[in-house]
């Protein structure tokens, strides 16, 4: 995570052409309704962060401005980011954009943060320290040979990791990462001290409530702290979750230089690409990229039982008229209706004249040409009613089913209906944008869902 200090390029644009997505606005609605009071103040809880999440992020040493938090949110392929919230050794000290605020409204808006401390660095690292009051970890061993002064370092930085994650709202749960750079293993006093001191700072963060996390590159900090799992694992307080540094340009959480067995399943990040520009709904920011597999996994709720268990999901969604005979979809029709009270009547999987009274209202509800038969269009309308965030590989929600379904109606190749938006999802929907001459994000944001009403 080297410090990249480039500012975010934004194209000028006209006032009508930005449209942020359905949950960038909520967002912002809820913000307006609930704004804290104070610094680290809030009248409602944050979410936990960054959760159950299988999927993109990206992190940048300046905490981007909202709008560009918007136009990726909206166009890119990453629900996940990293700010530098902490450590007098980052790159970007000063954060003009990173306020409980600005916390507030990316963690309503569907983004998952990780929350980043850089402070002191290894003893022997030759890129530290990066200004003439930081320090480095002490790497005096002490009359017990423990590295006491070290791990008291380690201590004191959490308690200000921790002070630090407070004011800007951030909630108990949460995991909080400590950024450490590479640095030469070979020398023991210096891994040593590296060692006390995370795990100092680990146990005082797990204390003060918080989940904790460590970055390093694979072939150092992060072989140190799987050699030490092994060989002593009663010897430090080792952290919960590893952001693995690993520019392999894979999308996963692998490296060959620590064993598959130490922190999995859901226990690791990668960052599988180092610093370069992408542009993503007309914003440039230079990141890196990663990928993220950590709680369970992104998880969806149960599918909640509508009618007394009548099926909702198909592989296809037919159009339906008088005289139709498929029992099955029909009841599903009669369900849905019902739970919109535009019907009342028995579910029968019959098209009787009471169905079609109630296609007919929704019909005229929706703003859809009024008729006894029922479209695909009326599907897609039906289907996908309710609220429509954002959507895309690492989300896990009733949201995500609804769109399944709807990517399911007079299509060859079918998605299973999972409620966890997946690779297979993201084609889909690819594919699905594509013949609607849409930019083939692979991301329901406003213009997918649109489409769908």
């Amino acid at each position: 995570m080297r410090p990249r200090l480039r500012r975010p390029r934004l194209p000028v644009l006209g006032r009508t052409a930005t449209r942020l997505g359905c949950a960038a606005l909520g967002g912002l609605l809820a913000l307006s309704l609930t704004a804290p009071a104070g610094a680290g103040e809030t009248t409602a809880r944050n979410p936990v962060t960054p959760g159950n999440f299988t999927g993109f992020g990206f992190d940048q040493c300046l905490a981007p401005e909202q709008e560009s938090m918007d136009r990726w949110l909206n166009n890119s392929p990453f629900l996940a980011v990293g700010i530098y919230i902490s450590g007098d050794s980052r790159g970007c000290r000063e954060q003009p954009n990173l306020t409980p605020e600005w916390v507030r409204t990316q963690l309503l808006s569907g983004w998952r943060l990780l929350p980043i401390t850089l402070g002191p660095q290894a003893s022997c690292s030759t890129r530290f320290p990066r200004y003439d009051d930081d320090v480095k970890i002490n790497p005096t061993a002490g009359t017990n040979g423990k590295y006491d002064a070290a791990r008291n370092q380690g201590i004191a930085e959490a308690v200000k990791t921790v002070n630090d994650a407070t004011a800007l709202g951030l909630t108990q749960g949460s995991t909080l990462w400590y950024d450490l750079e590479a640095f030469d293993t070979t020398k023991t006093a210096c891994r040593e001290s590296a060692l006390s001191f995370l795990s100092g700072w680990c146990a005082k963060v797990k204390e003060l409530g918080f989940k904790t996390g460590v970055y390093s590159s694979a072939a150092s900090g992060i072989k140190v702290l799987d050699d030490a799992r092994i060989s002593r694992p009663t010897a430090f307080t080792l952290p919960d979750y590893l952001w693995i540094a690993r520019w392999d340009g894979v999308p996963n959480t692998r490296t060959t230089y620590i064993s598959d067995e130490g922190w999995n399943p859901h226990r690791r990040v990668k960052q599988y690409q180092g610093g370069h520009d992408e542009t993503w709904g007309g914003v440039t920011i230079n990141i890196d990229r990663n990928w993220l597999d950590v709680g369970l996994g992104t998880v969806a709720p149960p599918t909640p039982s509508h009618c007394g268990g009548v099926r909702l999901d198909f592989y296809d969604y037919k159009p339906l008229a008088p005289g139709s005979y498929a029992p099955s979809m029909i009841g599903a029709l009669q369900c849905l209706l019902r739970v919109q009270q535009v019907y009342s009547r028995a579910i029968n999987g019959r098209y009787t004249s009471a169905t079609i009274a109630a296609v007919k209202r929704w019909q005229a509800k929706v703003g859809h040409p009024v008729s006894s038969a029922w479209s695909r269009a009326d599907w897609y309308s039906l289907l996908t009613w309710g609220t429509k965030p954002v959507l895309k590989i690492g989300s896990g929600s009733h949201a995500v089913r609804r769109l399944q379904r709807a990517l399911n109606i007079g299509v060859a190749t079918h998605v299973e209906m999972t409620g966890v938006f997946d690779a297979a999802t993201a084609s889909a929907l690819k594919e699905w944008q594509r013949a609607r001459d849409l930019p083939a994000t692979g991301v329901a944001a406003w213009n997918t869902w649109a489409l769908m009403d």
